[in-house]
């Protein structure tokens, strides 16, 4: 995936708005500075924990801020957008007038942390089902456009570099059209949520009223509404053979954790699993992986279980969309069972644990002299 070029930079904010974001210490230690005279300083921004760089939304914003203000930043940075960056590893260095960059550094880290961390989550998931499309749908997850035009971006960035790695598909797409920009695409993907399942009052019904509305779109279909995943699914493409035939037909598979899927239990799923994957059975470590082989909800046995029923009623040319809590941990599990999966729809690439994902920034330098605070020595250039 090249970088697409048309990428927006991030809008900056006004003084007053950045400001009224800004951690009280430093709009106090801007105006010591004013009284008592500028310097020049040099900030090293780092993370505590592995991340993927992707700095681009924080780099725009400073870039922004420092043209409003009439300076100008000397950025660093210390790896290419999309590289492995190691724990306590400066990310980037910025130098500027002190007066300038202290009021900055809060709303800076705001833009920076999160994106690192779900780049990093969306480039394991991709590695790990390299042949697998993935569609972002983190939006409805987010605290905000701000926040998910950073998991957006992030996201494309973790699939960038997944592609280039070992030629992921990575990312095809994702929800919503306000970013779907860093996807190459002019709007966000989808086709029916379970609300229109409900409102047709049947699953053939509702992909009727989808293909009357969108006759040239291929048809995905949201099969557990009604807790009859094969059923309805053989009954959509025995209302539809032609599109079955050519491929344009997709079955979503989101059953909740709270029950198994259609014609499963747990004894078929151990069965199911011994016949397609019974290495996966034998190598799982927690019982949250057994969970996500043989388990209720989507699991490895339940996709292994809609793919047979399908093929074994003649329709093996449609595919397969899973959602339902795929994160990186998920993925891994499916990857190693093999789970015939096209798509997945996910969402929980956002970092589960919010404090890993905390940019911290030291200033090492004042007008070109080494000064850091004891104990983070290890940011000074070797």
């Amino acid at each position: 995936m090249d970088h697409p070029e048309h990428l927006p930079a991030a809008p900056p904010l006004d003084a007053e708005s950045a400001a009224g974001r800004t951690d009280a210490y430093f709009l106090k230690t801007k105006e010591i500075i004013g009284k008592n005279g500028d310097t020049e300083v040099t900030y090293a921004v780092f993370m505590r924990r592995p991340v993927l760089c992707a700095p681009k939304l924080a780099f725009d914003w400073l870039e922004g801020m420092a043209a409003s203000r009439g300076t100008s930043f000397k950025i660093e940075p210390r790896f290419k957008e999309g590289d492995w960056v190691g724990a306590g590893e400066p990310l980037f260095t910025v130098t500027g007038s002190f007066f300038h960059l202290v009021d900055l550094e809060t709303v800076l880290l705001q833009r920076l942390g999160p994106a690192c961390v779900a780049a990093y989550n969306a480039f394991t998931m991709c590695v790990d089902l390299p042949k697998v499309g993935f569609l972002a749908m983190e939006a409805r997850h987010c605290a905000g456009q701000e926040m998910a035009e950073m998991m957006a971006y992030a996201a494309y960035v973790g699939s960038a570099a997944a592609e280039r790695a070992v030629g992921a598909v990575g990312f095809i797409g994702n929800a919503t059209s306000a970013t779907a920009h860093y996807f190459g695409k002019s709007s966000g993907l989808g086709t029916m949520p379970h609300a229109l399942i409900g409102y047709a009052n049947s699953t053939v019904k509702a992909a009727e009223m989808f293909h009357a509305a969108f006759p040239t779109q291929d048809l995905v279909v949201l099969v557990d509404y009604f807790g009859h995943e094969i059923t309805d699914a053989l009954e959509v493409c025995r209302r539809f053979p032609e599109l079955a035939a050519a491929g344009r037909i997709a079955f979503r598979l989101d059953t909740h954790g709270g029950r198994f899927i259609e014609g499963l239990d747990t004894a078929k799923a151990y069965s199911v699993l011994e016949r397609h994957a019974p290495h996966a059975l034998r190598g799982y470590r927690t019982e949250t992986e057994l969970r996500n082989l043989v388990g209720t909800g989507v699991t490895a046995a339940a996709i292994f279980h809609f793919r047979e029923a399908m093929d074994q009623a003649g329709f093996s040319k449609t595919r397969i969309i899973v959602s339902s809590g795929f994160g990186p941990a998920k993925c891994k599990v499916m990857a190693v069972a093999g789970a015939p999966i096209d798509v997945i729809g996910t969402g929980s690439y956002l970092p589960e644990n919010w404090a890993e994902t905390y940019a911290t920034a030291d200033i090492i330098a004042y007008n070109g002299v080494p000064r850091v605070k004891v104990g983070r020595e290890f940011l000074l250039p070797r």
